[in-house]
């Protein structure tokens, strides 16, 4: 039953950010010819283009999130322009730069998502895992039992990361991709919970016989639906370790924001 605790993926993020900064050596320039108003630097040129840059992206993001939320598989451009608020024209304009990107492609006048959108997703468990470990080991290791971090996938709960404590003689052995109906199972049931409701969800043999597990939902963390859940081979005590695993699922939370 014992076994190691797994390691997960701890690659962050590429740092991708954006460090063109224009319009702030335009203004150092201006300070540099020498200043005219008491020594008050003058504000950075280029505001209004930020702005407007600013405007494109959130327009973009909609736009692609007006896709994946349509009611056809592939909307139309009269369709978008619609659900965005903008012209056909400017539609066509913001298509450019995800089809680009491989996140649209269009077929005619309607719009798919492209297999980008696949690959951003599948770097977005490696993070969750990197993000949630510190506090599902101190969790594991503070009550001496297997847990993780379970997430809903469709109509299917899948744990993307587990921690088994140290100390223990011995313990369940849970493995990361575990899969099982998100309406089975503490981990499941607690992923919709809703806020001002029940805290935690206590199963016993729901999905392994002899086995008892309390799970807690990570809330507000926006697109994500997940739980935090302890399984042993023994009953727990839902006044003991039910608070501690929704102290869980928060810090979970909080890490994610």
């Amino acid at each position: 039953m014992s076994g190691r605790v797994p390691e997960s993926s701890r690659t962050p993020w590429p740092d991708r950010t954006d460090r063109t900064d224009r319009s702030y050596r335009a203004g150092y320039a201006d300070r540099s010819a020498g200043s005219t108003d008491g020594g008050r630097e003058p504000e950075p040129a280029g505001t209004p283009q930020t702005k407007e840059s600013s405007l494109t992206l959130d327009r973009g993001l909609n736009l692609l999130q007006a896709v994946a939320e349509a009611d056809s598989a592939a909307p139309t451009i009269s369709d978008l322009a619609t659900a965005v608020g903008v012209s056909r024209a400017a539609v066509y304009r913001l298509l450019g730069p995800l089809q680009t990107r491989g996140l649209v492609r269009r077929e005619g006048s309607r719009v798919r998502l492209g297999l980008g959108v696949l690959w951003l997703a599948g770097r977005v468990l490696p993070q969750l895992r990197f993000a949630s470990l510190p506090a599902l080991r101190e969790l594991a290791e503070h009550i001496g039992a297997t847990v993780h971090l379970t997430v809903a996938d469709g109509n299917e709960a899948q744990a993307i990361a587990v921690v088994e404590p140290s100390w223990t003689s011995y313990h369940v052995s849970y493995r990361v991709g575990t899969r099982h109906p998100v309406h089975r199972g503490a981990a499941g049931r607690a992923i919709d919970l809703t806020e001002g409701g029940q805290r935690w969800v206590v199963s016993t043999g729901e999905l392994q016989q002899g086995a008892y597990g309390i799970a807690a939902p990570v809330r507000a963390v926006p697109g994500l639906r997940a739980s935090v859940g302890v399984i042993a081979m023994e009953p727990l005590s839902p006044d003991e370790v039910g608070p501690r695993v929704t102290a869980t699922a928060d810090a979970v939370a909080d890490a994610l924001r």
